[in-house]
């Protein structure tokens, strides 16, 4: 009984140590996560920028080569779709660019997908598959710039920039907790090897995602969903353009902005012990909303991120599921280190 309960105690210590391990990795050194999965898509023709200006959020009109936005694609009732990253490949020397490459959750892209081949008719505007031909390999932390040798890129998130890395041709682009490579994907594991040999350290999604709940920053499909409006998740500041021409579901978020009050916000939630996502969350009698993403941080301990009624505000104390949990609402991030 006692090498059985040893046996069993030692695994997630062993499993808290490396991500602990991995996380250093990520605060003080580079590590490396492999997100080809992530859904991929390009336009190509004179009218793609016209083109998406009208159904994304933020403002793209004045759009250069090596720049990049990032934006919502909404209902016509301002409800959200998905989140996308919108990057302007081509060189700084011409003034439109080659493509528009949009980076956006999985779980979103059909959507965009979709959104895109209904309403480009009229436009010059090819629509092209990238997820599969393209890899997409995350260097995260203040190594990242030496790792890729893209001390050069701008610092303004969402810059990129043709490079190449030990021969091998990538994009490179700039985040907001190091760079991200997009290769071609026959070539993204001798890319990733390439990474390693200059120092990079192979990291688990686990320990990025402490890093993005610290940092406040919500994903699409567990934080948001097709019932959030931006301005409740707080992306109004990154997202929306509030002096743009129309696109769609503008009319919801600019009376919510200027008008209104959102129902719910998105908080921080420090926990007294580690929960789920989905858990619900209570003040007194009443339901304020649920988890999103749920982390046990090696720095800060159990913390989440949740949509929650504004009645639930900074300061507060809810009760989380049904087992004794509580959390402390808080502001977001936790950390912007």
């Amino acid at each position: 009984m006692l090498e059985s309960m040893s046996a069993t105690d030692t695994g997630p210590r062993t499993a808290a140590g490396e991500l602990a391990a991995e996380y250093g990795t990520l605060k003080r050194g580079c590590g490396l996560c492999d997100r080809s999965g992530r859904g991929k898509l390009a336009l190509t023709g004179a009218g793609a920028v016209e083109f998406l200006n009208g159904q994304v959020t933020n403002e793209l009109a004045d759009l250069r080569p090596g720049e990049g936005r990032y934006a919502a694609f909404l209902t016509h009732k301002g409800k959200m779709l998905g989140d996308v990253r919108i990057l302007a490949v081509g060189s700084p020397a011409q003034p439109t660019p080659l493509e528009l490459l949009l980076d956006t959750e999985r779980v979103a892209l059909q959507a965009l997908f979709d959104l895109i081949r209904r309403f480009k008719v009229g436009f010059d505007v090819e629509l092209h598959k990238r997820t599969l031909e393209r890899g997409l390999l995350s260097l995260i932390g203040p190594d990242s710039d030496r790792v890729a040798g893209t001390q050069t890129l701008p610092r303004e998130e969402h810059a990129n920039a043709d490079v190449e890395i030990d021969r091998i041709a990538a994009l490179a682009v700039r985040t907001d907790v190091g760079v991200e490579l997009f290769c071609a994907c026959d070539q993204t594991e001798q890319l990733s090897r390439a990474l390693l040999a200059r120092g990079a350290e192979s990291v688990g999604e686990a320990a990025a995602e402490c890093l993005r709940v610290e940092r406040g920053r919500p994903r699409y499909g567990i934080d948001l969903d097709e019932t959030t409006i931006p301005q409740e998740a707080g992306l109004n500041e990154r997202a929306v353009s509030f002096s743009k021409g129309c696109y769609v579901g503008q009319e919801t978020v600019a009376r919510l902005f200027y008008r209104g009050k959102p129902n719910r916000h998105l908080r921080g939630l420090r926990l007294s012990a580690p929960a789920q996502s989905g858990d619900e969350l209570h003040l007194g009698e009443r339901a304020v909303g649920r988890i999103g993403s749920a982390v046990v941080s090696p720095e800060l301990g159990p913390i989440a991120l949740a949509l929650v009624r504004r009645e639930a505000g900074p300061g507060d104390v809810v009760a989380v599921g049904a087992d004794g949990t509580t959390a402390d609402v808080v502001a977001l991030p936790f950390s912007r280190g």
